[in-house]
C-alpha cells in the first residue's frame, strides 16, 4: 500500500530536526454545498534542518520517530 503524501506550508521550525507543517484541504457542507478550508498541523521530520518558515513542503507517511512525529519531509518546492 502506498505511503500518503501531502503538500503544506512550514509554519515553525524552533525544533531541532523537527518542522510543524500545516496542509489545508477543501470540503463541501453536504447541505449548504458552501466550501470552506480546513487546516491541521503536522510534526515532520527534517533531518538536516533546511526548511524554514514559508517554505512549500511534500511530506509523506513513516512509522513513529517520536511520540507526535509519523512524518517526514520528502522534498522542498520553491
Amino acid at each position: 500500500m502506498p505511503k500518503k503524501r501531502l503538500q503544506g506550508t512550514v509554519i515553525s521550525d524552533k525544533m531541532d530536526k523537527t518542522v510543524v507543517v500545516q496542509v489545508e484541504k477543501w470540503k463541501v457542507h453536504p447541505k449548504y454545498k458552501k466550501g470552506y478550508r480546513i487546516h491541521k498541523k503536522y510534526k515532520a521530520h527534517d533531518a538536516e534542518n533546511k526548511c524554514k518558515v514559508g517554505d512549500k513542503v511534500v511530506i509523506e507517511e513513516c512509522h513513529p520517530l517520536s511520540k507526535e512525529k509519523r512524518w517526514r519531509v520528502v522534498k522542498r518546492i520553491n
